[in-house]
């Protein structure tokens, strides 16, 4: 299908009256026969290289599911980029597309537009593409409301978000991340083996800050301004770049760590931290701490923990702070005792830190580095914010790939072939979960970079951009053909609510912040006419419809285990028809102001990403709080505290699958405008 502006209805009659009306004024009518000759065989010879959208129904059918977010991302990447064909959307004369705008709307529906539902019988495909109604013929109250899409696309294809049977994966993460291609991996590998960098050095697997801010760990402020550090959080300084490269393995410590908490009456405390210096297996802090408030809850079968073991405790978290402060400063060696140490009788009793091997000091000490499983959980109960982290959860793959995690106990028995965390009902031992971390990352080390990896890698596609040429007549595809980007590669600009440059579009050109729809719109229309591709999301409607639901700050996402998941809109507050149908009409404006400002030869893509979350949210925050009820021990079928009981059931569960399913659901409109 082709989006194209069309000329008015008696524009070509009136270009016919004008010949015998020049032949009556004694003008040479055979000229301007030969003149339309040449407007029309124009005309023609652009129709021809008009670039066109089809879908390929035959292709389509063979589909096990509908078409997914990877799907969509992978056609802008064919139109702007190096990515194959895809075999189910059939593109005449691509290299004619100049440049590529993707809008992702939440909360447009099939009901909205008149569209007819997704079939459901077992004779129906339910992937096929969707005729869209005329707006005369729509039995829609609200197809009127926003009459851009059934003027400009003429079918809407039913997409699919990604996911497992529970949960709905990020639509955002996927389509900004791209699988590395083979001949990138054989660089990559290449690059590997020349770089300078001994294999045993730990510094290989720091995260990034795209890591640290996907996994929600806390941000330090001077690597990004994203991370409002909440009263109490302490931020370990700014590490000094060494001037003549690299430091030596070795200089740079690692500390391997791991906490255990308590349930008190403000949520999860820390009750107990352990530090494994890296390098000399040695345990250079183990204590138990007092939690500000009184504990509700031991979680002794995963915590260890019992109400003996802080009966004489009087660190406090400010003291656990306090020393791991100076632990990571850059400028001073470890501390030379643990003035916290546990009595000898404890399971693990800390040791002084051993004395640095350098026989005299260095003039620089470089930063320490943090290791743990899931280290931002334990970076939110030290309320402690650290810039060089290396997370086990993340350099070993689960086996199901991203953003799947595996656990501690099954990587360690996987890799290291050996097993913790068996000590039942008595709970986890920190020192024991610090030690196998220590391991894993002994393991990648004398392995190498693959090892414990079972999916490809992943990308920004940006990057992946930033190497390609361009695929338009300025550039006919392969590296550096073309293209105005680093290298010859495409210019990629993200324009999106909150902080994009810090995020998805840290890699792009340009990534500009948006606080509403119209910011939005400006921004799509400031870069659209330098840029060879253009991400923008406009959320106005699915906010009005009660879909967005506030992510809290990140420092205490944890602070309360799964039940502190946002819950949705009620019911109550659900917009109403007036308010649904206003909504539409000031996104019909956003979208038709933004066609009208596209170049030529610019295909548009447009997509809803998922249907309505909040069933789904609702049946997870519950199924969440089972659990976590269950992991407690008691107060599951009485109720705690007089509080309605929480039960999960069966029938609880296929509801889930249902939901989840159902919101998995969306739409993609194709088109190029002419």
């Amino acid at each position: 299908m082709v989006v194209q502006d069309t000329p008015g209805p008696g524009q070509s009659q009136a270009q016919d009256a004008a010949a015998p009306a020049a032949a009556a004024a004694g003008e040479w009518t055979k000229i301007e026969k030969r003149k339309k000759k040449k407007v029309v065989k124009t005309e023609t010879k652009r129709d021809n290289t008009q670039p066109k959208f089809m879908y390929s129904n035959h292709d389509i059918v063979k589909r096990n599911w509908a078409i997914g977010i990877e799907d969509i991302r992978d056609l802008a990447l064919h139109l702007v980029a190096d990515a194959p064909p895809a075999s189910w959307l059939r593109v005449e004369n691509g290299q004619q597309v100049q440049r590529v705008v993707v809008l992702m709307v939440p909360g447009l529906t099939n009901d909205m537009l008149g569209i007819a539902p997704i079939p459901t019988k077992a004779t129906t495909n339910p992937n096929i593409p969707l005729s869209i109604p005329l707006l005369s013929s729509s039995s829609s109250a609200y197809a009127s409301a926003i009459p851009f899409i059934a003027k400009t696309f003429s079918h809407a294809c039913p997409t699919r978000a990604p996911g497992d049977a529970n949960r709905m994966h990020s639509v955002m993460s996927t389509f900004f991340s791209s699988t590395v291609t083979a001949e990138e991996r054989k660089r990559r590998m290449n690059q590997k083996i020349k770089a300078e960098r001994p294999k045993d050095d730990p510094s290989q697997y720091l995260l990034s800050l795209e890591q640290m801010i996907e996994n929600e760990y806390p941000i330090p402020s001077y690597m990004a301004d994203i991370f409002e550090r909440p009263p109490g959080w302490v931020q370990t300084p700014e590490p000094a770049k060494r001037p003549d490269g690299p430091a030596p393995v070795g200089q740079q410590k690692v500390y391997a760590i791991d906490c255990e908490m308590c349930i008190t009456e403000d949520g999860k405390e820390l009750t107990r931290v352990c530090i494994i210096d890296y390098y000399t297996d040695t345990v250079v802090y183990d204590q138990f701490v007092k939690p500000a408030k009184p504990i509700t809850d031991y979680l002794t079968r995963f915590s260890g923990i019992t109400a003996e073991h802080l009966v004489s405790t009087t660190t406090t978290l400010a003291d656990v702070q306090a020393f791991i402060l100076r632990l990571l400063s850059p400028s001073a060696s470890a501390p030379t005792a643990n003035p916290f140490s546990m009595p000898a009788s404890s399971s693990s009793t800390a040791t002084s830190s051993p004395t640095p091997t350098p026989t005299q000091t260095p003039a620089y000490t470089p930063t320490p580095i943090l290791l743990g499983h899931s280290l931002e959980s334990d970076l939110k109960a030290l309320k402690l914010i650290h810039p060089l982290c290396i997370d086990t959860a993340l350099t070993y793959h689960h086996p199901r790939g991203r953003p799947l995690k595996p656990g501690l106990a099954w990587l360690t028995k996987k890799w290291c072939g050996r097993e913790i965390q068996t000590r039942g009902e008595g709970g986890h031992d920190p020192e024991e979960d610090a030690r196998a971390c220590v391991e894993l990352l002994r393991r990648k080390l004398a392995e190498g970079p693959g090892f414990g990896e079972f999916k490809v890698d992943q990308e920004s596609i940006f990057e992946r951009m930033g190497r390609a040429g361009r695929r338009g007549p300025g550039g006919k595809g392969g590296k550096g053909a073309g293209g105005t980007g680093v290298g010859g590669g495409v210019r990629g600009a993200v324009v999106d609510y909150g902080n994009p440059g810090a995020m998805h579009g840290s890699k792009a050109t340009t990534a500009l912040g948006c606080k509403s729809d119209e910011e939005v719109v400006d921004g799509v229309l400031g870069v659209v006419g330098s840029h060879d591709f253009v991400f923008g999301r406009l959320m106005g409607l699915a906010d009005r419809l009660g879909w967005i639901t506030q992510r809290g700050n990140n420092a205490n996402a944890n602070a309360n285990g799964p039940s502190s998941a946002p819950t949705p809109t009620p019911t109550s507050n659900q917009a109403t028809p007036d308010e649904i149908q206003a909504s539409l009409k000031m996104l019909n404006e956003h979208l038709q102001t933004i066609h009208s400002a596209l170049p030529p030869r610019t295909a548009l893509l447009i997509f809803t990403g998922h249907s309505d979350p909040r069933r789904m949210t609702q049946l997870s925050a519950r199924k969440n709080q089972f659990e976590q009820a269950m992991r407690a021990g008691g107060g599951v079928v009485a109720g705690v505290g007089g509080e309605e009981p929480v039960r999960w059931t069966s029938e609880d569960g296929r509801a889930l699958e249902e939901a989840v399913e159902l919101t998995k659901r969306g739409l993609l409109f194709v088109g190029v405008k002419s």
